[in-house]
Parts: C-alpha cells; sequence; structure tokens
C-alpha cells in the first residue's frame, strides 16, 4: 500500500525537473505545460474525498486496485503521448486514478491496526507522503538526465508501469481478502450534493492556484477564488443540515469536531504549505538563478528526504514525555531551516558545505511538524469514519502543497521580477525574501495549538 502511495505522490514532482524537455520536445507552449504539470494535482486534490467514499462503500482494497489499474494504465499512455493535449487529458486521468487509490490507504490502516501498530503504520505512512515530495525531484533529475534509450522525458511515467504492474499482483494477493464494506456504510449514499458542491469549491481553488501566476492573476483568477469560498461555506451548511436530518453527509461532521481535528488540519495544511513553497522557490533558484542540471537540481533536495524519512520513522522511540512537544518544536526548526537556506544562499553563492545541513534541518523540522500530527489526529478515530478522516486530512495536505505552490511561487517570482534581469545574486535576494516567509509561517504553525488547541 504505501508502495503504491509512493509512486502517486512521486508523480505530482516528478514531472517539474522534466518540464523543461518536455516542453522542447513536444513544442508545449506555456499555458499547456504547466497544465501538463498542474492537471495532476487539480484531478488528484478534486476527487479525493469522493475516492475516499468510493472506498468505505465498495471495499477500499478492491476500490485501492482498481484506482491503482487506472494510474498505472495512464501513465502507460502519459509515457507515449505524442503531443502535449494528448499528456494533458493522460495527466487529468492518472490524477483521478491517485484520488481513488491514496485515500483507502489510511483507511486500511485504520481498520487493520490498532494500538502501538497504527501509530507505527501512520509514522511509515507520514514518512512516505512528504518523503514523495523531495524524491519525485531527485527521481525526476535522475531519469531526466539519463536520458534512457533516448526516450527523454518518458522514462518519468514509463517507470510506474513495472512497479504497478508488480503492485497489483501482489496487492491482489496481500490486501485483506475480508475488506469490505460494512453495512452501516453500505446503507451510506455516496451524497451526490455534496460532491457536487465540494468538487466545484475545490475545483474553483485549485485552478486559479496552479494557472494565476503564469496569466498574471486576472480577474477571472481572484473571481474563482471568491466563489470557491462561498461555496465552502454552502458545502459546510449542507453538511451540517444533512447530519441533523439523519443523513449521510460526505463528511461527517462529528469527525470534523473530533477533539484535535481542527488544529491537527490546520497544521498539515500549513506544513505541507511550507513543504510545497520550499521545493518549488528552491528548484526554480537552482535551475535558473545557479544553472544546476535536472540530476544536480534533483540531488539538492535529498538531504531533505533522507532526514525526513529517517526522523518521521523513528520518532516515536523517543522518550514519550517529548512526544506533545515535537509538533510545535518541529515547525520551530523547520523555520530556522528555512531561514538558514536564504541566508547560506545569499549573494548567488552555491552554499558550500554548509548547504547540506541546513537541507537536513528542514527534512527534521518538516518530519516533527508532520508526522507526530498526523498520527494523533487519527489515533483516536472511530474504524467507522476512517474514510472521512482519511479524505479530509489528505485533501487538506494535497491543498497545502497547491497553497504553497501558488503562494510562495508568487512571491518568489514577483521579488525576482521587482530586482531586474534574472542571474545568481538577483535570484538568491528573491529566494532570501521567500524563505523569510516560510519562515514565518513556520512560526506560525509552531504557536497554532495556543490559539486552535479544542478545549
Amino acid at each position: 500500500m504505501l508502495a503504491a502511495q509512493f509512486m502517486a505522490l512521486l508523480d505530482v514532482f516528478i514531472v517539474n525537473v522534466a518540464a523543461p524537455t518536455i516542453g522542447t520536445e513536444l513544442h508545449a507552449s506555456g499555458a499547456e505545460l504547466q497544465l501538463v504539470i498542474a492537471g495532476y494535482a487539480i484531478t488528484y486534490s478534486v476527487l479525493l474525498i469522493t475516492g475516499a467514499r468510493l472506498g468505505e462503500r465498495f471495499g477500499h482494497g478492491r476500490v485501492h486496485l482498481a484506482g491503482l489499474a487506472l494510474f498505472t494504465a495512464a501513465s502507460l499512455a502519459c509515457g507515449l503521448a505524442q503531443g502535449a493535449t494528448e499528456l494533458i487529458v493522460f495527466r487529468l486521468v492518472q490524477g483521478a486514478g491517485s484520488a481513488v487509490m491514496i485515500p483507502q490507504v489510511l483507511s486500511l490502516i485504520q481498520r487493520n491496526f490498532t494500538g502501538e501498530a497504527r501509530a507505527k503504520a501512520l509514522g511509515a505512512y507520514s514518512a512516505v507522503l512528504a518523503v514523495g515530495a523531495a524524491a519525485g525531484q531527485v527521481v525526476g533529475g535522475i531519469l531526466v538526465s539519463a536520458d534512457l534509450f533516448g526516450t527523454g522525458w518518458r522514462p518519468v511515467f514509463l517507470v510506474n508501469v513495472p512497479v504497478g504492474v508488480v503492485l497489483l499482483a501482489v496487492g491482489s494477493r496481500v490486501l485483506p481478502p475480508g475488506d469490505r464494506a460494512t453495512p452501516r456504510n453500505r446503507t451510506r449514499g455516496l451524497d451526490l450534493p455534496g460532491l457536487v458542491l465540494l468538487g466545484a469549491a475545490v475545483s474553483l481553488f485549485t485552478v486559479p492556484l496552479v494557472l494565476g501566476q503564469e496569466q498574471d492573476w486576472p480577474l477571472w483568477s481572484w473571481l474563482s477564488l471568491l466563489t470557491a469560498a462561498v461555496l465552502f461555506a454552502v458545502f459546510c451548511w449542507y453538511e451540517s443540515r444533512l447530519a441533523r436530518r439523519g443523513g449521510a453527509p460526505l463528511i461527517t461532521p462529528s469527525v470534523v469536531r473530533h477533539p484535535g481535528m481542527g488544529l491537527a488540519a490546520f497544521r498539515i495544511l500549513a506544513v505541507m504549505a511550507v513543504n510545497g513553497g520550499f521545493l518549488f522557490a528552491l528548484t526554480l533558484h537552482v535551475q535558473g538563478g545557479l544553472g544546476f542540471s535536472a540530476l544536480r537540481t534533483g540531488l539538492t533536495f535529498a538531504p531533505t528526504a533522507i532526514v525526513f524519512g529517517l526522523v518521521g520513522l523513528t520518532w516515536r522511540g523517543w522518550p514519550a514525555s517529548w512526544h506533545r512537544l515535537l509538533t510545535p518544536a518541529g515547525f520551530l526548526v523547520l523555520a530556522l531551516g528555512a531561514a538558514g537556506v536564504g541566508l547560506v544562499l545569499k549573494g548567488g553563492d552555491s552554499g558550500g558545505p554548509l548547504l547540506p545541513v541546513v537541507y537536513a534541518v528542514v527534512g527534521v523540522g518538516l518530519a516533527l511538524a508532520f508526522s507526530p500530527t498526523l498520527t494523533r489526529a487519527l489515533a483516536t478515530v472511530p474504524p467507522e469514519y476512517a474514510a472521512d478522516a482519511s479524505g479530509l486530512l489528505a485533501t487538506v495536505a494535497q491543498l497545502g502543497q497547491l497553497t504553497g505552490v501558488a503562494g510562495f511561487g508568487t512571491l518568489f517570482l514577483n521579488r525576482l521580477e521587482s530586482l531586474g534581469p534574472s542571474e545568481a545574486y538577483t535570484s538568491a535576494e528573491a529566494l532570501l525574501a521567500c524563505m523569510f516567509a516560510l519562515a514565518g509561517t513556520a512560526a506560525v504553525g509552531a504557536v497554532s495549538g495556543l490559539v486552535l488547541r479544542r478545549r
């Protein structure tokens, strides 16, 4: 399950490094290239909660395998695409396959593990979830630079095919054979009005985030964000009303009101926004400002990914008295790491031996801010609400990534434009402003528990 999760998350970021090659070989316009990158994220974020409900209704194991099959087939189609339009369409399908596949991972963890075993499984899930972001850049750089058999960018998609086939074969044998929808879940409808409201709201939120910067934030993007906020409010009102009348809302209000869930959602949103903004701005700087190759750009993120994975998998073995302090401490470490990256790269320098150290500090901060937050949020959620909780937090994490890329990416690019022609020095100055903003966001995450903690 986690191998499939890692493969799907890899595809959110793996295309970033391959984008210049894709644009050249397919003669894609700027808008087309952006849709190649963003199309996956759009359908993925829009359909995540729908995927969670489908798993609850038809069985998490079966729905996971169906999503995996769709993702694998779409990956093959992406790798064989002959034009930008084809690639955009297949990327949208790929995102839909991920949205069906990914929510089942958390749901199966909730239903099949208890106590310390559940905590360990959630720790591994957390590590895979965020390491996939940095690893996508690394793997993308390696595959593009290798130019296997002269295929250029295509291996970033085709690599999923053999992995997906193996996982389908293994998954059909090892997933819990008794994983079927419970009588309660079979009687719960899909809440089609809720699906339409949420899908429209998330679509109107994500599309301007991924396309607004390219088009210099036109009026339609701001109107879209405003309409999304209105539809989110209508969705919340409708779901609460449906629950009061004894219906089956898409997201059960009691899950949202579960102790600590609101604070956890905010913290996950914040840490994933910092993660997305950090990766995006740094990629722009090292490729555009410092002129790194695709391979060197990808390897830049290796210390962050490695340390994140190690800390995410081991923090549960630390003294129990520390655990409550790990999340705020993680945000503070993350703030220091982000500011440190900006200062080390200040002036257009390549950073020297100190750079991997501050990258590793960022990895520690991300792991401690994310993994304990997710584990504590889901530790006490009843199994019958696993689909609701997994869909909610997975959607929040994805929206956080998109918000970070859009917000901090805009800050970096606007600052770069105001400083004049792009070169190592001006790019470093823009990066410094962005890293300080990321540090400030992480600091807000550190103190959020003082404001949002449920009393």
